[in-house]
């Protein structure tokens, strides 16, 4: 059932920031949401479709065997979805400046790139690594926001010190061009993820990866504290305009991850706002630009 004064999936256009469908997803019959779950384009989009989600991103996965590999089946699967899902980006640091330039001049034959994903924390690398720069000059020429993982990893092999909110203040200041998402809320360093957002204009967060497996004990409560987190970090920003609706899917159902936000106690254009409109005017394509001369 809809909340009052809430609108239903005919009425909004909705977009989830934060979707994996990839084939080196680890283990899906242990952490997909469900057991069956139909993981392909097709299936998605029947669950999009069922939740009222006209458009989302498909991240990668830090287990792809290199950035070109999960850039390549992200585009794949963009078009055979008709551009309902948007591909996105991969780089890591570790090999160097010069590997991540390599990698960043290969984004050039991807005009529908929608967004570039860090993984720090499943890899030992801070946000502020210098050897990213290349990435960060090409996200505000082309203007795509970087989406960062933030806190819990799902192997218990990431290094947490490497995936904090406060890491990303020092990027977020000296790149005032980039749009930053602090993925999962900075989960569970929620309120510090909620002060970087109030602090920094250039600085969104998603709802993704909110919550615990649905066969965890007391998922209903864990449900309710999430909610409160998000309610929270609001309130602490004092605004909902750079708070974006992501579900984390497989781990997550669509069906609980747009509920988390229906019955968040705001105004229903924020509630709609934070479903859709603010991810939309952050996606949004930008100008076609020329190659750097």
């Amino acid at each position: 059932m809809t909340p009052a004064g809430v609108a239903g999936p005919s009425q909004m256009d909705r977009m989830d920031v934060h979707i994996h469908l990839t084939r080196w997803w680890p283990d899906l019959a242990r952490t997909g949401y469900r057991p069956r779950i139909d993981y392909t384009v097709r299936g998605l989009l029947a669950e999009m479709d069922a939740a009222g989600i006209s458009t989302a991103l498909l991240l990668p996965v830090f287990e792809a065997p290199s950035p070109a590999d999960a850039l390549r089946e992200s585009v794949e699967q963009s078009r055979a979805s008709m551009g309902r899902l948007r591909p996105v980006a991969t780089v890591f640091p570790g090999p160097g400046k010069k590997s991540v330039q390599a990698v960043v001049a290969t984004w050039e034959e991807v005009p529908e790139l929608a967004a570039i994903k860090l993984f720090p924390g499943y890899h030992p690398f801070y946000p502020h690594d210098p050897a990213l720069e290349p990435a960060y000059e090409y996200a505000a020429r082309r203007h795509l926001p970087v989406m960062i993982h933030q806190g819990d990893t799902l192997t218990p092999n990431g290094l947490l010190k490497y995936a904090r909110p406060i890491e990303v203040d020092e990027v977020a200041v000296s790149h005032r061009d980039v749009r930053f998402v602090l993925c999962h809320l900075g989960n569970p360093w929620v309120e510090e993820a909620a002060e970087l957002v109030y602090k920094n204009e250039n600085v969104y967060a998603d709802t993704s990866g909110l919550l615990p497996h649905p066969s965890a004990p007391y998922f209903l409560r864990a449900v309710d504290r999430a909610r409160a987190l998000v309610q929270g970090a609001v309130e602490t920003i004092g605004s909902a305009s750079r708070i974006l609706y992501g579900s984390d899917w497989p781990l997550e159902s669509l069906h609980t991850a747009v509920e988390l936000v229906e019955r968040l106690t705001l105004h229903g254009r924020d509630r709609e706002a934070i479903l859709g409109g603010n991810a939309r005017r952050l996606y949004a394509p930008a100008p076609p630009v020329g190659r750097p001369s």
